[in-house]
C-alpha cells in the first residue's frame, strides 16, 4: 500500500466519527471567548500611560491576542492525535489495519501525516476564533486590529504549523501510551498543570529559564513568535526564548523521539 492510500485510510478513520468536529467547535468557542476577553481587558487599558498596566507592546497587542489560537488551543489537536492512536488499541482495530498494510512503520507515518493535516485545519479554526473575536473587540475599544500588518499573516502561518506539529505529538504519545485513559490524563495533566508550573518556576533564574525554553509549550510559543504567556512573563523577568525555527525543531524532535519510542515499544509487538 502506498503512503498516499495509507494516509487516506487514516483520514477516513477520523472523519467517520463525530469527535473531530466536536473538538474543533469547542476549541473555536473556547479560543474565541478567551481572545475576546483578553482583547477587552488589554484593549481597555492605557498600556502606554499606566505604570501598573501589563508591559505589553501596544503595537503588538493584536498579535498577542491572536496568538491565543495556539497558546490556548494547542491542547485540542494533541487530544485528537492521542485519541486517534489509542483508539486503535481500545477498539482492537490494529489487527485488521496491519493485515491490510503489514508495513507498521508506514501505518504510523501515515497516521502522523493525516493528523498533521487535521492539526493544520484545527489551526485555521482556532485562528478564525481568535482573530474573528479578537479583531471585533479590539476595533470596539478603539485599538488597531492589525489585519493589514504582515506580522499578523506570519503569525497565521506559524500557528497552523504549530498546531500540525502538536497533532503529530499527540499521535506519538498515543502510540507510546496505548491506554486511552492514561494518555488523556497525561495530556491534560501536563498541558494544564505540570508545564505551566514548570514554566513559572523556570522563569525565576536565568539558568532555569534557558532550560525551560525547551519545554513543549515554550517551544510552541517561540515558533509562533507571540504569546500572552511570554508577554505577561516579561512583567516579572526577562523572557528567554528560542528562535522561531528552533521552536519548530524542538516540537518536531519531541514528536519524532516519542513516536520512534512508541513504534519500537508498542507497535512492533504482536497484536491479537
Amino acid at each position: 500500500m502506498s503512503i498516499v492510500r495509507a494516509t487516506r485510510a487514516e483520514l477516513a478513520k477520523v472523519f467517520t466519527v463525530r469527535l473531530w468536529w466536536i473538538l474543533a467547535l469547542v476549541m473555536a468557542v473556547y479560543v474565541g471567548s478567551l481572545a475576546g476577553i483578553l482583547a477587552g481587558v488589554f484593549g481597555g487599558l492605557d498600556l502606554s500611560a499606566d505604570p501598573t498596566a501589563p508591559t505589553v507592546d501596544v503595537s503588538q497587542l493584536h498579535l498577542v491576542i491572536y496568538s491565543t489560537a495556539s497558546a490556548i488551543g494547542y491542547v485540542f489537536p494533541v487530544l485528537l492525535g492521542a485519541l486517534s492512536a489509542t483508539s486503535e488499541s481500545r477498539h482492537q482495530t490494529l489487527t485488521p489495519t496491519f493485515l491490510a498494510n503489514p508495513r507498521r512503520a508506514q501505518v504510523l507515518v501515515a497516521k502522523s501525516i493525516a493528523m498533521a493535516l487535521i492539526g493544520a485545519f484545527f489551526g485555521v479554526v482556532a485562528l478564525v476564533g481568535s482573530i474573528g473575536t479578537g479583531a471585533v473587540v479590539l476595533a470596539a475599544v478603539g485599538k488597531d486590529t492589525g489585519l493589514d500588518d504582515p506580522d499578523t499573516w506570519v503569525l497565521v502561518g506559524r500557528v497552523v504549523l504549530a498546531m500540525a506539529l502538536w497533532a503529530v505529538i499527540g499521535v506519538a504519545l498515543g502510540s507510546l501510551v496505548p491506554n486511552q485513559v492514561a494518555a488523556l490524563v497525561i495530556v491534560l495533566a501536563f498541558t494544564q498543570f505540570v508545564e505551566p508550573i514548570l514554566r513559572s518556576v523556570s522563569a525565576i533564574w536565568e539558568w532555569t529559564a534557558r532550560v525551560g525554553q525547551f519545554l513543549p509549550g515554550a517551544a510552541s510559543d517561540a515558533l509562533v513568535g507571540w504569546s500572552v504567556f511570554t508577554s505577561l512573563g516579561a512583567m516579572t523577568t526577562e523572557v528567554v526564548e528560542l528562535e522561531w525555527w528552533q521552536g519548530g525543531l524542538v516540537l518536531f524532535g519531541i514528536a519524532a523521539i516519542v513516536g520512534v519510542a512508541g513504534y519500537f515499544a508498542v507497535w512492533k509487538r504482536d497484536v491479537t
